[in-house]
């Protein structure tokens, strides 16, 4: 590299042929003179020459840059230049040392990170030296000195890891190494990204390598984009996006999926010039808001670009029944007014306005709700009790709120513990001497690791009556020991009762942030399988340990749990780690979510400046050019210029006009006609060559271009995905797939053609539908995805209502097509190349559709294994998104996750793709497998 520039050279020593410029400028400069050419006649002699003297002529300057330019040409390409030129190493003997960032951050760019490493390695095999990879993910690991092939192996086997990494870890480990190995070159192929620890790090590193060489790659790639502290709010779900580079504008789009990766929205986002982090906003009803499981940033492939939701996400709608005067008479001083203002952050709120408490009960019932709030309601009389109780029992979370009304009340089984009757109140019975505060919450309890206010002080409460299970059922209690919240199971639900009122009457807890948070935290317990066990065992279900289920690799998308993953906390509110990945938690009914970056982490690029002495370099984003090529031909140019300039000053033209003027004209005229016509023909041809469609040359796959760019863009893809697989497995090589407008372009060069359904699409003309039946009629298949079959309706019949079912049924409408039934167990695409029982795609519940071609006898019907002559389906019609499943990234990650299947379904969709594939070059010819027996009888006699 030079300066800035990708440029460098293979042999760089070479370049000191340049310092002979100067000496070639000195000897260049002096040339015979030039002789002068005199006409006369003998009469003229001594008039014509004088007597002069004659100096020696000079080069003129511009003949002498230009030779100057021609040698500079000559030695640079000499050295082989290099646009773009591999890293290589400095030394040439020392072993490499590779530290490679292998966190989430270089997932995104993990190909280029791979290649440059790729280059270095090259060059040290080709040097014979050793080679140690150091992936700062697996700090503790020793390190040692590998060859340069096994190295590479294992780099290709390398992938990055989903959470941040801790570099630090690693300093012992090359502390180690570098006290064992005295001569070492040291590259580090960074990721340029701080995620916290990263100043340290560098700084540390500074000081243990001292004055050894070491090389940093870094920048040259775009860099890592994350996402971080969603937050269901009142108006929308947001959340942050955070970049590492704050140079420029830049914008993006954010897209939000459910359990099965369908999209249920995205919303875009724009970093400001010199901004780190901005907010992506999702404007979407709460319901839908509540089914989102997964946020991801459009194009970027990592992990940290991933923001998992679970049930601590999902805002729930809270009914708020309060029977007190004060709601209407002075609202501000009311419970309801308290608990409103500490719940809307997080929860949506229903207010019961104007109707009775039994009533408000019935009604928000009757919406169900997850969580009803009863502040300072007695007992609940009536059908609304029976409704009530039946609401907890299967499943909801009632919170109550004491105050005089409760207090009074008597035989009240809405309670998780028998009351005293009175209660307790600052100077009278059963009183203190001064108000208590809060005592510390036990481990059981939900409210764990919360911090106890000191200035949070109770006059006044509900008491209860001391027995066996009260200790069980209390979650928080005073400094006298007497409780504060009680809790207790019903069937599936849970009962929560604060023994003071939801305003300031009786204590001033509701002033503090503790009471925020306590009620965010019983909300978080509706709809959970945590409400469903004893009050003892439901505060400690919220400090077990749980499975991990589903987890996110380096480049976000969904695996298996490896082993070393472990059970997190149901209470784990930290980021990720090595133990702990990213991704689900839990049983599905009731999954817990770990992610990448906490709720307050930033990105900022890593500051390399302690480590003064380190060489820079960038990652390469494509091949080496080698410019020798181009820098010999415009030597070559400047020579033939050179000796046009030489004939021109010593007059070897002139001398040669007079006698072959005529001849050089006409031979140059001839030559520049030759010329002339050879550069025609040849063009001809190129445009003959360039009107012939690239399908007429090699075989090729096809799909129908919508017009929606999603979906062409996964159609391309997925055929692009099968022809690889095709090549792989097969001995069919396709060219890449072609996008066709069917109503131009020619359709006969091509056998397979795929269609995706798309619903609100303008259905295609009838002279377009024409050319469409024509090309089936004369031999081509065309394979109809309407790509819903998760969509269709339940029941039978359903797969022919779903709403791209009705799409196609208008379009098949204009063409001839002849009787379809799906695919039976004997048709000859169960075992064109693999013996395949069904076809799925992104799903598996959809149908292959073929058309039914009936035997011509009983007897053949039962002796031929597939029904069907020689000729091939002309049409094919499934709903199971194949081309989903086939699309692949550049990086060979798939596009789309496979939807409800088996974990090896996209490999059995690739294998119906490579029999349908089959099935339309080559036929039926595997049905005349059944004439086998005959012609190794005949062979036989």
């Amino acid at each position: 590299m030079i300066g800035g520039l990708p440029l460098g050279f293979a042999e760089p020593l070479v370049l000191i042929g340049l310092l002979t410029l100067p000496v070639l400028w000195w000897l260049l400069r002096m040339i015979p003179p030039r002789p002068r050419r005199i006409d006369f006649p003998p009469t003229r002699l001594l008039l014509e020459i004088a007597p002069r003297e004659e100096t020696p002529a000079r080069t003129p300057w511009w003949l002498t840059l230009m030779r100057l330019a021609l040698a500079a040409l000559i030695i640079i390409a000499a050295a082989g230049p290099l646009w773009h030129p591999p890293l290589a190493a400095t030394q040439t003997r020392a072993p490499v040392a590779i530290l490679i960032d292998d966190g989430w951050a270089a997932a995104s760019t993990w190909d280029a990170r791979v290649r440059t490493a790729d280059d270095i390695i090259a060059r040290a095999t080709d040097d014979r030296r050793a080679v140690a990879l150091i992936p700062l993910s697996d700090g503790t690991r020793d390190i040692s000195f590998e060859p340069a092939e096994s190295a590479r192996v294992r780099l290709h086997q390398m992938q990055p890891v989903p959470q941040t990494i801790v570099r630090e870890d690693a300093l012992p480990a090359i502390a180690r190494f570098l006290a064992a190995t005295q001569n070492v070159e040291l590259v580090w192929l960074s990721d340029g990204t701080d995620a916290g620890g990263g100043s340290k790090f560098v700084a540390d590193l500074a000081r243990t390598l001292g004055r050894r060489p070491l090389t940093i790659v870094s920048g040259g790639i775009p860099g890592a984009r994350a996402l971080a502290a969603a937050d269901n709010a009142a108006g929308g779900l947001s959340v942050k996006v955070l970049r590492v580079n704050s140079d420029g504008a830049e914008s993006g789009m954010v897209r939000a999926l459910d359990l099965k990766g369908l999209s249920l929205g995205e919303a875009p986002f724009t970093f400001k010039t010199g901004a780190r982090d901005t907010t992506a906003r999702f404007d979407l009803p709460v319901e839908i808001r509540n089914d989102i499981a997964r946020i991801e940033i459009v194009g970027e492939r990592s992990a940290g670009a991933v923001q998992l939701l679970d049930k601590r996400w999902r805002r729930r709608t809270i009914g708020i029944v309060s029977a007190a005067t004060a709601d209407t008479d002075e609202p501000l001083l009311s419970s309801s007014y308290y608990i409103q203002r500490a719940l809307s952050p997080f929860a949506d709120l229903q207010l019961a306005q104007g109707e009775s408490a039994a009533d408000a009960v019935t009604h928000f019932i009757d919406e169900r709700l997850p969580v009803l709030i009863l502040a300072d309601v007695g007992t609940v009389a009536g059908d609304a009790h029976d409704r009530l109780a039946q609401w907890v029992e299967d499943g909801g979370v009632l919170i109550r709120f004491a105050g005089p009304r409760l207090a009074a009340s008597e035989d009240d089984d809405l309670v998780p513990v028998k009351l005293r009757r009175g209660g307790r109140i600052l100077g009278g019975s059963l009183s203190w001497d001064q108000p208590q505060p809060l005592a510390a919450f036990s481990r059981q309890s939900p409210f764990a690791g919360m911090q106890v206010p000191s200035d949070v002080t109770v006059n006044r409460q509900v008491l209860a009556e001391p027995d066996a299970t009260l200790s069980d059922n209390t979650w928080a209690t005073l400094a006298d020991g007497t409780p504060l919240v009680t809790a207790a199971r019903r069937g599936k639900g849970l009962i929560v009762l604060f023994h003071v009122t939801g305003d300031t009457r009786w204590s001033n807890l509701p002033l503090s942030g503790t009471f925020v948070e306590m009620l965010k935290r019983i909300v978080d317990l509706a709809g959970t399988t945590n409400v469903a066990r004893t009050a003892n065992a439901d505060a400690n279900a919220v400090h077990e340990a749980v499975p991990p289920t589903r987890i996110l690799d380096g480049f976000g998308t969904f695996v298996s749990p490896p082993p070393t993953a472990r059970p997190v906390p149901a209470d784990f509110s930290g980021r990720a780690t090595a133990d702990h990945p990213p991704g689900f938690y839990g049983p599905p009914e009731s999954f817990f979510a770990v992610n990448t970056l906490a709720a307050n982490d930033q990105l900022k690029p890593l500051d390399f400046a302690p480590l003064g002495n380190a060489s820079r370099e960038i990652y390469r984003t494509s091949q080496p050019l080698d410019l020798r090529g181009p820098i010999f031909l415009a030597a070559l140019a400047l020579i033939l210029l050179d000796t046009l300039v030489v004939l021109v000053l010593g007059g070897g033209i002139a001398r040669l006009m007079p006698r072959r003027s005529r001849a050089a004209t006409t031979a140059a005229i001839i030559g520049a006609a030759l010329l002339g016509l050879a550069f025609t023909q040849a063009h001809a041809q190129d445009s003959s060559n360039s009107d012939v469609p690239p399908a007429a040359l090699q075989t090729r796959l096809a799909y129908v271009v919508t017009g929606n760019s999603d979906v062409d863009a996964v159609s391309k893809a997925g055929l692009a995905g099968l022809t690889l697989f095709l090549a792989q497995r097969t001995a069919l090589e396709a060219g890449d797939p072609i996008g066709l407008d069917i109503a131009h372009d020619e359709l006969a060069f091509y056998p397979l053609i795929y269609w995706p359904i798309v619903p609100g699409v303008p259905r295609p003309s009838q002279e377009t539908l024409k050319r469409v039946d024509s090309y089936m009629k004369n031999g081509g298949t065309v394979l109809f995805d309407t790509r819903d079959a998760i969509d269709a309706p339940p029941g039978a019949g359903g797969e022919t209502r779903s709403p791209g079912m009705l799409e196609l049924r208008k379009i098949l409408s204009s063409l001839d097509i002849p009787q379809l039934e799906p695919v039976p167990r004997d048709h000859v695409l169960t075992k064109t190349f693999y013996l395949l029982r069904d076809f799925p795609g992104r799903f598996s519940t959809g149908q292959l559709w073929v058309e039914a071609l009936p035997a011509t006898s009983d007897q053949e019907e039962e002796s031929r294994p597939a029904r069907g002559g020689d000729g091939v389906s002309s049409i094919l019609i499934t709903s199971n998104d194949l081309a989903g499943a086939w699309a692949i990234q550049p990086d060979g990650q798939p596009m789309l996750p496979i939807v409800d299947g088996e974990p090896r379904q996209r490999e059995f969709a690739f294998r119906a793709g490579v029999n349908i594939v089959m099935y339309t070059l080559t036929g039926n010819y595997k049905a005349d497998q059944v004439h086998v027996p005959a012609l190794l009888e005949r062979l036989g006699q």
